[in-house]
């Protein structure tokens, strides 16, 4: 039997992403020993009856003690205090990671902390569901879905082909690329999309109470589809939409422009216009089935 890709590893935060790493360490024997750290005894108990790990604390910094690598799974505005907590207790040649979905705040947040010889290689696996907790990861969530790596210009290759080899093993494809273009893409492919459904939902919610009693019963495909991204993790959302606020702001504007040329196409009968937008975002949809990312 061939070494664990890590002696042991470190879970800060144990929700959906944080539990389903925990089954792929588990099930390919990755590490030698996982150490679960979660803030809430109910967390923590879920994952002792669970057996997600050999060992579950309250403290980032046990956590973090001795590991080879150590995972934020947490909502971004925490790893700026876990960053702190855990920076003593790092042994040289530790690599950090995480799996944030704004890489330039993870980047400003845990970097100033971690000591010189470890190593911080952020992560993104653009993976999940609208369930939340320990309860709801499974190991095939992150299957054939993509990785992003935003690691440091003159960072560590080792360590960077380690964290790899680690989402690969969990049957992801792995790309890097600059933070600050990471967050541009996920300001428009995943970050734009949430706040959209958030609004939609939010405005069928403010709805007379009769007419709102008719949206939930006749909810057709697209406003169900709405209602799924909108269950998504609030805490998660509100720190993703404060992180990367320059980006989201980008996107928001362009997508209002847009909204705008179409609300006009509609007011003066412009079918010709609203076709060709409809063909034209259609194809979009068939390279996403293509790409096998549907």
């Amino acid at each position: 039997m061939s070494a664990p890709l890590f002696g042991r590893v470190a879970l800060i935060g144990v929700g959906l992403i944080g539990s389903s790493l925990a089954r792929v360490l588990q099930r390919d024997g990755l590490a030698g020993e996982i150490v679960a750290c979660a803030r809430s005894q109910a967390t923590r108990d879920a994952v002792a009856r669970l057996g997600l790990a050999d060992r579950i604390t309250a403290d980032p910094a046990e956590a973090a003690r001795d590991a080879d690598l150590v995972v934020l799974c947490t909502p971004l505005s925490a790893y700026a205090e876990i960053a702190r907590r855990i920076a003593p207790e790092l042994k040289p040649g530790a690599i950090v990671s995480d799996v944030g979905s704004v890489k330039g705040a993870a980047i400003r947040d845990i970097a100033p902390a971690l000591p010189a010889g470890v190593h911080l290689v952020p992560g993104h696996p653009v993976a999940g569901t609208e369930h939340s907790g320990p309860e709801a990861g499974f190991a095939e969530i992150f299957q054939d879905r993509w990785c992003i790596l935003t690691p440091l210009p003159g960072g560590d290759d080792a360590a960077l082909e380690r964290v790899s080899l680690l989402w690969q093993a969990a049957g992801m494809k792995v790309v890097t690329m600059d933070a600050e273009h990471h967050d541009m893409v996920l300001a428009i492919t995943s970050h734009l999309p949430h706040l959209i459904a958030y609004t939609i939902v939010g405005t069928a919610t403010d709805l007379e109470e009769t007419l709102k009693s008719e949206v939930i019963k006749f909810s057709a495909g697209g406003f169900r589809d709405f209602t799924r991204i909108a269950a998504s993790d609030p805490v998660m959302w509100r720190d993703v939409f404060l992180a990367n606020r320059e980006a989201v702001l980008e996107m928001l504007q362009r997508f209002t422009e847009d909204l705008t040329a179409l609300q006009r196409a509609i007011r003066w009968g412009e079918g010709d216009k609203l076709q060709e937008l409809f063909i034209r975002t259609r194809a979009i949809r068939r390279s996403i089935i293509e790409a096998k990312q549907a």
